[in-house]
């Protein structure tokens, strides 16, 4: 069986929300879950990694690209550059505001009067540090994606004149999704220079005053409700299972150990920030405990399998990823990986209802439809 969280108490909130669910139809009819809300944000603005990248690295040389089948085997454009059968988290929260999805900034029609409703700068591969995904050559690490919102903001202005850009940067919603790939793309990596140079708390700690030093960025860029996503419990991801030779999909310990460091880290950094910046909000979103949850009491959230990627090939699925000839699970809800990294779409619908309308044992200090309206 995997490994237990460090609380054997399921999450309050997060059961609610599932029972809830489980009422209306499953997956394919469930296009907005939670409903629209009242107050939409003025824009969604995206960063992140491959878990919300919608379709940058198309347009970069990298060997991590989901542009094409059987990823978006359920999303309606098909194969689009998404990690995922379907729809991603930030996907269903801009859903659940009425507002369009962003469009990913390397796309042509990225221009003019459609990035006044928001941009998504997320790119596969991509995390805090510069150096974190050269094993796949080509990606858009968080640095750069802040000068891609720098370049946004100036286009905005342009647009609508100072004020107004000001305006909408104050009242959007700013979600940020990395960590990941600095752990399973770089440190974790055979060989890695990371490794070698810094023992798991020196490199901790340098990821965390480094993205303390880029989220500081984005609150000068006029940032100030962001919502921060933890890192997953990377040694329960099916890669992990494979590189680790994990016996019967047990989870890898003294990764989640590493990522259980960094998020009790990262919590306290997004707590400092709210307290010396002005006027900020930064939301700590807790995906590891939600996922952990879902991984130990699969039943309660409907999946029957927790270890096995849905799309892939060799042991869990999660030696290769989905690519052209990758075998698929006939019933993707019924997984929680899609691959042998990402979420299926069902699994980001339960995320994303947590992080919109759950309590402060999944999201905190507020959810995301509270943060939207302060």
């Amino acid at each position: 069986m995997p490994s237990k969280p460090t609380s054997s108490k399921p999450l309050t909130s997060l059961i609610c929300i599932v029972v809830t669910y489980e009422i209306r139809v499953f997956f394919e009819g469930a296009q907005k879950e939670g409903g629209q809300t009242s107050s939409p944000p003025s824009a969604v603005f995206i960063f992140g990694d491959s878990l919300v990248d919608v379709g940058n690295n198309n347009y970069i040389t990298t060997l991590a690209r989901a542009n094409l089948p059987p990823n978006g085997i359920d999303f309606p454009q098909g194969p689009t550059g998404r990690f995922c059968n379907g729809r991603t988290v930030a996907d269903l929260l801009v859903e659940s505001f009425g507002l369009s999805y962003p469009l990913p900034y390397l796309a042509p029609n990225n221009k003019g009067s459609m990035i006044l409703k928001g941009v998504n700068f997320a790119s596969a591969a991509a995390g805090i540090l510069d150096s974190t995904g050269y094993d796949y050559i080509g990606r858009i690490p968080m640095n750069q994606q802040l000068q891609w919102a720098a370049n946004t903001k100036s286009q905005i202005v342009q647009l609508v004149g100072e004020a107004q850009a000001e305006a909408i940067f104050a009242n959007a919603l700013f979600s940020v999704t990395m960590g990941s790939n600095d752990y399973i793309n770089n440190y974790l990596l055979k060989g890695s220079s990371t490794s070698s140079s810094y023992n798991p708390q020196q490199y901790q700690d340098l990821l965390i005053s480094t993205f303390s030093q880029q989220l500081t960025t984005l609150y000068n860029l006029g940032a100030r409700k962001v919502v921060v996503t933890a890192v997953g419990p990377l040694g329960c991801i099916p890669s992990q299972l494979v590189l680790q030779f994990s016996v019967n999909g047990e989870c890898v310990p003294f990764i989640n150990g590493y990522v259980q460091g960094f998020n009790a880290a990262l919590k306290s950094l997004l707590q400092q920030l709210t307290s010396t910046l002005p006027g900020a909000t930064f939301v700590y979103a807790n995906a590891y405990e939600m996922v952990q949850s879902f991984i130990n009491n699969p039943a309660n959230y409907g999946f029957t399998t927790v270890n096995d990627g849905c799309c892939g090939r060799g042991p869990y699925n999660g030696l290769v990823p989905c690519i052209p000839g990758a075998s698929v699970c006939p019933n993707r809800r019924l997984f929680f990986f899609w691959d042998p990294f990402h979420p299926t779409e069902a699994a980001n619908i339960m995320l994303s209802n947590a992080f919109l309308s759950g309590g402060t044992d999944v999201i905190e200090p507020v959810n995301i439809q509270q943060l939207v309206a302060m």
